[in-house]
C-alpha cells in the first residue's frame, strides 16, 4: 500500500513559529535519506491523521517542497503531546524501492475460534508483527484465521501464514493468542484441587494419630 502526502518547506525555527505552524494545522517534520539532503519541512495535519489511520507503516510518496518530484519514504518516529495526543514532529526517512526494510504490519483475525463457541475467552498477546521484505511487498495487513483454536490453544508466531516474500523477524516462539477456559471452570478446578488437598493433608493427620498412638 502506497500512500501520497505533500510536504511544504518550513522556514520556521523558534518555539513559538513552530507553535504557530500547528495552530495552523500544519505539522513540523523533517526528511532525510540516502538520496535526500536532510530537510525540514511540514505536512498538513489532517492529511497525516488520515495515512495514520489507513496505515502509519505504509510506504508514502511524499511530495517533496524543492520542486524534485516525489520521493518514497516511511515514518520512522512520531512524536505526540503526552497529554492530548497531538503530532507534535515527525520524521520521514526515504527509502529505495528495490531494497528489504524491516517495518511492523497489523494482525487481522478472521472468523471465530472454536475454543470461543465452547465458552472459552479469546485472548490476543500480539497485534503486529516485525517484518522485512522489499516495500512494495509490505501488506496492509495479515490475516489470522481463529476458527480452528480450540479451548486451551495457544497460537504461536512460528504457525501464522505470510507470504513467502515476507520475512518474519518477530521471535518464532511468541505467543499470538489463546482461548482460556471459562472463569467457572477454572474455579470448580480450583475448589476441586483445593479439596482433594484438604483431603489428603487429612488423611496424613490420620496417620499421623495412629503412628502416635
Amino acid at each position: 500500500m502506497v500512500l501520497s502526502l505533500k510536504a511544504e518547506t518550513r522556514k520556521e525555527t523558534t518555539k513559538n513559529d513552530i507553535k504557530q505552524l500547528r495552530v495552523k494545522g500544519r505539522v513540523p517534520a523533517v526528511v532525510y535519506g540516502k538520496k535526500v539532503a536532510t530537510t525540514v519541512i511540514t505536512v498538513d495535519q489532517k492529511e497525516l491523521v488520515a495515512l495514520l489511520h489507513k496505515n502509519p507503516h505504509a510506504v508514502i510518496d511524499l511530495e517533496m517542497p524543492d520542486g524534485s518530484g516525489k520521493q518514497p519514504v516511511m515514518i520512522n518516529e512520531i512524536q505526540r503531546n503526552p497529554i492530548n495526543r497531538m503530532l507534535l514532529h515527525v520524521d520521514f526517512h526515504q527509502i529505495n524501492m528495490d531494497e528489504p526494510v524491516k517495518t511492523v504490519v497489523n494482525l487481522e483475525f478472521i472468523g471465530e475460534a472454536e475454543g470461543v463457541k465452547e465458552g472459552g475467552i479469546l485472548q490476543i498477546q500480539l497485534h503486529e508483527l516485525e517484518i522485512r521484505c522489499l516495500p512494495n511487498q509490505i501488506p496492509g495487513s495479515i490475516k489470522v484465521d481463529i476458527s480452528n483454536v480450540g479451548l486451551g490453544d495457544n497460537m504461536l508466531v512460528s504457525q501464522l501464514s505470510v507470504p513467502s516474500t515476507i520475512e518474519v523477524k518477530s521471535d518464532p516462539h511468541g505467543l499470538v493468542l489463546t482461548v482460556l477456559a471459562p472463569q467457572k471452570e477454572v474455579a470448580e478446578d480450583v475448589m476441586v484441587q483445593d479439596e482433594e488437598a484438604k483431603q489428603a493433608d487429612e488423611a496424613d493427620e490420620a496417620v499421623k494419630e495412629e503412628q502416635t498412638v
